[in-house]
Formats: structure tokens, C-alpha cells, sequence
């Protein structure tokens, strides 16, 4: 794959594509999901895709507006759903696969939906750089048989938003997602109101104008990353002042700023 041309891997994804027929769309309103579900409307036309929104006290719900406005965007059915990762003792004990579980739930629930509409695949977004990381929840969509047509077509992330810039999308260079529940250390009860602060504390921080944001939940702790270059203009003290305002007002004793950086996975760094 890796002698491929983009151009020989988004043809390779077409096919792929067009060989599945029907599809349902895990859709979350990322780089890599939008990028796939413009791919699938325009391939297979808008009576063969649905894209499925999950609703979830996990993921930050500044998403929903924003996934409903993209897939109009792409003239693609669209329809939103709840799913119910904190009712799973198994998910809300926060195990290290964690994710495992969320994406069983997820894809359960999708799995019903498709089979009432018809629809022959489930695809969702995992590109092979997700192959580079610890990823738990990939377990589960190779058991329940869904589909990552990005991955089999060996497209990268990078070259996931240079073919989205091409397109006009507007996410080309949206930050990388993750749900809430990764800013919890393993171990530590996932909770609503645990997930309540870190999104009311990232979105203060978005607000600010950071650009990459997370703020890691250490119990009365928060650890704010965000990108190396952007840490002195969160150390500036009249920002730094109202940060520590704003967190402390949100239930943080202590405010943190970790010095390396935002970096994709950073609680996975206890792991061995």
C-alpha cells in the first residue's frame, strides 16, 4: 500500500465502495467520517447511504450541530441516535479497553438500524494510522464484521484531509476528536458529571482560541494540553488568570498545563 499513489488508493476506495452496494455511515462529523461519507454520496448516489449520529454524554455535544450541518452539506440522509455507553458497568468502570465496549454498543445498536433499512454494510472512519496506536475498540469491529473501507483502502490521515481540502470540505483541517471518556485516567469512574466538567472546561478553553484542546481529569486536577506552540499564549497571565478562574469555578482545585504539549493518546503513556 505504501507505493500507492493517493490517486490509486481513492480509486481503490470507490471500488471498495462500490462493491458494498448499500451503506450505513458511522458518522460522528470528523475528518475521516466526512471525508468517507462524501466519498460513499457521491459514489453510490443518496438512496444507498445513511449517515448515524450517536448522541452520548461521552461526546462533546458542540459535535451534533456541526455533524447535521456537514452531512447536509453532502446531501446525505442523516438521522441521530442515543446510545448508552455509561449504563455498561463494563464501560463505566473505565477499563483500558474501555473503548472495546463503547464500540460494541455503538455498533450493536447500528447493526439493528442497517438491517431495518436495508442497508448491506456498516462502514465507519479508522484510517491505518489508527493500526500505530492502542485501540481496543477495533477488536470489536472486527468481530461484528463492520467495515473500514479508508484503512483497506491504505489512506492515511494526512492524505485523508489533503483529498478533503481538494473536495472543499470544511474539516480538512478540523482538530482530531476523541470522546470525552479519554481525558479519565484507566481505573477512574466515568462519570456524567466528571464528563460534564472536562467538556465545560474545553469548551471555555476552545473559546479562548486554543486550537487543539484537552483537559486530562485527574479527580480534583485538571491537566490542560494544548499544541507546544501555543502554550505561552496560555501562560500569558491574564489568560492564564482566567483559566484558573473558570476551572476552579467548575470544580478543580488544582490547574495544570502539561509542558510537552497536545499529543493524541497521552493516557495511553502508562500503558507498557
Amino acid at each position: 500500500m505504501g507505493s500507492q499513489s493517493i490517486s490509486q488508493k481513492v480509486g481503490r476506495l470507490k471500488e471498495i465502495i462500490r462493491e458494498m452496494d448499500s451503506l450505513l455511515v458511522a458518522f460522528s462529523g470528523g475528518v475521516d467520517s466526512t471525508f468517507l461519507l462524501k466519498v460513499v454520496r457521491e459514489t453510490l448516489g443518496r438512496g444507498r447511504v445513511v449517515a448515524v449520529t450517536a448522541r452520548s454524554p461521552v461526546y462533546p455535544k458542540r459535535e451534533y450541530a456541526a455533524a447535521k450541518k456537514l452531512a447536509k452539506g453532502i446531501d446525505a440522509q442523516h438521522i441521530f441516535i442515543d446510545s448508552h455507553e455509561l449504563d455498561l458497568p463494563q464501560f463505566a468502570a473505565n477499563p483500558i479497553n474501555r473503548c472495546y465496549h463503547c464500540k460494541k454498543e455503538l455498533f450493536t445498536h447500528l447493526t439493528g438500524i442497517a438491517r431495518k433499512m436495508n442497508l448491506s454494510y456498516i462502514a465507519e472512519g479508522s484510517t491505518v494510522d489508527d493500526d500505530r496506536d492502542f485501540r481496543p475498540g477495533m477488536a470489536a469491529i472486527r468481530e461484528m464484521s463492520i467495515r473500514s473501507p479508508l484503512r483497506e483502502a491504505g489512506l492515511t490521515k494526512a492524505e485523508i484531509r489533503a483529498q478533503s481540502r481538494g473536495l472543499g470540505l470544511p474539516t480538512w483541517n478540523k482538530p482530531a476528536l476523541a470522546c470525552l471518556a479519554s481525558r479519565l485516567p484507566y481505573g477512574d469512574r466515568i462519570t456524567p458529571e466528571g464528563l460534564r466538567q472536562i467538556e465545560g472546561a474545553e469548551q471555555f478553553l476552545i473559546r479562548l482560541g486554543f486550537s487543539q484542546v484537552r483537559v486530562r481529569h485527574y479527580g480534583n486536577t485538571a491537566r490542560i494540553e494544548v499544541p507546544s506552540e501555543e502554550i505561552g499564549s496560555l501562560l500569558a497571565p491574564r489568560t492564564r488568570n482566567r483559566i484558573v478562574k473558570r476551572l476552579k469555578a467548575m470544580g478543580f482545585t488544582y490547574v495544570t498545563v502539561d509542558l510537552q504539549g497536545y499529543r493524541s493518546g497521552s493516557m495511553n503513556e502508562v500503558l507498557t
